[in-house]
């Protein structure tokens, strides 16, 4: 039989020889500061899990009692019979965290772009959207059938040049959306800024705080509190797969943007909802994040005190602003050797990011500094890039 695929054998091959094929590695056990990878213990400086709840006792707990009361899966999508007690829990929790009128969950932060962008606009009208958004907001603009416009990252001079040029061209409304935290530089969005320019034209303010949930704002209540935005933000997506440990994502914001979504967001009315465990442990990160701002404090704390070391030792780590410290390295091949080198040689997991994901010439470790990490662990990873540094002249 003639395998019809075998071009994509080809392109395999060219992503290899350009050093930007992906390799997966298998972790054996829970997320924490340090993993089981491979049958060794290695320093995690990968994870997304910024206050170290993935594996926390209380959100393990609250799991473990969900599955008992509610077993495993929804057992169909929300609107038919899959909506349980325990979703409403959800959506009330995230409501009080936030601030706002309401709030609906999703299956990740992704399928909640994917719901909300399409859902929001029509033919008629504009989506203005930062150049350097996340895939699943690209994703989203895709879906929708809204004309759209790309203003450059960060530029609220830029953005207002763009709601100009559609309010000129007759745009029925306009949806600008930015990511609150930039992921791979660390930067936060001039949402404050971006507000004040939304409103002298008129246009919708959707902001996705996935990396700014449980980092930014009052006990991690993210960029609109950052900036105290409260009520001038029309709608917030966010997830709950990072700081929060879990997984899942939300839309928040005025009652009828969320019972909107209840009717037309397709994710919801098409796939299942998040299982009765996952939603347990979402609330229980909520209530650990209510009760203190320890873990906050902790994870700004570490970043703090990873960066000095890094910049200290002559890496560039770009001018972040959040606990993500990207280490610029350029160069696709040698960001994978950099890699390489820190997990086999000194334990430490810090997986290189290049194209697609950033643009080329752009390849660096993003290092993900958590509130779990120690002191030592913090210095560990730090003597370990210095000694790769060195070796392979990145620093002197």
């Amino acid at each position: 039989m003639t395998d019809k695929t075998s071009y994509l054998r080809d392109e395999l091959d060219a992503l290899v020889d350009q050093g930007l094929y992906n390799t997966i590695t298998t972790i054996d056990g829970p997320q924490g500061r340090w993993l089981s990878v491979g049958g060794r213990d290695v320093l995690n400086f990968c994870s997304n899990n910024y206050l170290g709840l993935a594996n926390d006792d209380r959100l393990v707990a609250a799991a473990k009692a969900a599955l008992d009361r509610y077993g495993i899966g929804p057992g169909a999508v929300r609107t038919i019979a899959g909506t349980m007690t325990i979703h409403d829990d959800l959506e009330e929790a995230l409501t009080r965290f936030k601030g706002v009128e309401a709030a609906i969950s999703f299956q990740s932060g992704y399928a909640a772009n994917l719901a909300v962008i399409p859902a929001l606009v029509e033919a008629e009208d504009v989506i203005v959207s930062d150049e350097l958004n996340h895939a699943s907001i690209v994703d989203g603009v895709r879906l929708a059938k809204a004309g759209r416009k790309i203003y450059p990252h960060g530029d609220v001079d830029g953005l207002s040049d763009r709601l100009a040029e559609a309010r000129s061209e007759g745009a029925r409304r306009i949806l600008v959306i930015t990511d609150g935290v930039f992921s791979m530089d660390g930067d936060i969005a001039p949402l404050d800024r971006i507000v004040d320019a939304a409103d002298e034209h008129d246009a919708i303010v959707m902001v996705d705080d996935a990396h700014g949930e449980g980092v930014l704002g009052r006990g991690g209540r993210g960029i609109v509190d950052h900036f105290d935005l409260h009520g001038r933000v029309d709608v917030e997506v966010g997830t709950m797969s990072k700081a929060f440990g879990a997984v899942g994502g939300y839309v928040a914001g005025s009652k009828h943007v969320v019972d909107w979504l209840r009717q037309r967001g397709r994710p919801f009315l098409f796939s299942s909802a998040l299982t009765p465990p996952d939603v347990a442990a979402c609330i229980a990160a909520v209530e650990v994040l209510e009760a203190s701002t320890d873990l906050v404090d902790r994870l700004w704390s570490n970043a703090k005190r990873f960066k000095e070391m890094m910049s200290g030792a002559g890496f560039d780590i770009g001018s972040s602003e959040t606990p993500i410290t990207p280490v610029m390295l350029g160069d696709e091949h040698l960001a994978r050797e950099v890699s390489r080198l820190l997990l086999e040689d000194h334990n430490v997991f810090a997986q290189a990011i290049a194209f697609p994901t950033v643009a080329t010439g752009k390849a660096r470790i993003r290092v993900m500094i958590s509130a779990a990490h120690t002191g030592a662990d913090l210095a560990v990873g730090a003597e370990a890039f210095t000694t790769v540094g060195k070796k392979l002249g990145v620093v002197a």
